[in-house]
């Protein structure tokens, strides 16, 4: 039994870090979209009615736009590789903020099925410098 649970922990450690590795157009992207922004401390939370817009890159992260032109980063904890751009996000909430590790549910565009989920990590600040 504890080799058996041993193997699924090995097993899943390869997933995540071949998933990580097997994005690398999307993480190219990302880093584009980065280029000049300096990354901030971590966010649990964001209010929903600050999003301007979001992108989805594929396989990678959701980067949602805010006041400001400061962009926040979510690279979800799990179901990051079902990512699509053109995906629809439906999140679910009574608050008004969206918050790791809540999920995020996938629509395809085309024939608005739900395709899967993302549970949301941590968001990450980007601003540029000041002049």
């Amino acid at each position: 039994m504890r080799s058996m649970l041993c193997g699924v922990v090995v097993v899943a450690a390869l997933a995540a870090a071949s998933s990580a590795v097997a994005q690398p157009a999307g993480e190219a992207l990302l880093a584009k979209r980065l280029e000049g922004r300096t990354a901030g401390a971590p966010l649990n939370c964001i209010r929903l009615r600050d999003v301007r817009g979001s992108q989805v890159i594929d396989g990678v992260a959701i980067v949602y736009e805010m006041p400001g032109g400061r962009l926040l980063v979510n690279r979800p904890r799990s179901g990051a590789e079902s990512l699509r751009s053109a995906d629809i996000l439906l999140s679910r909430t009574v608050s008004g903020e969206l918050c790791a590790p809540e999920p995020v549910e996938l629509i395809d565009s085309l024939s608005h099925f739900p395709r899967g989920f993302v549970s949301l990590g941590p968001f990450v600040p980007y601003t540029k410098p000041q002049r």
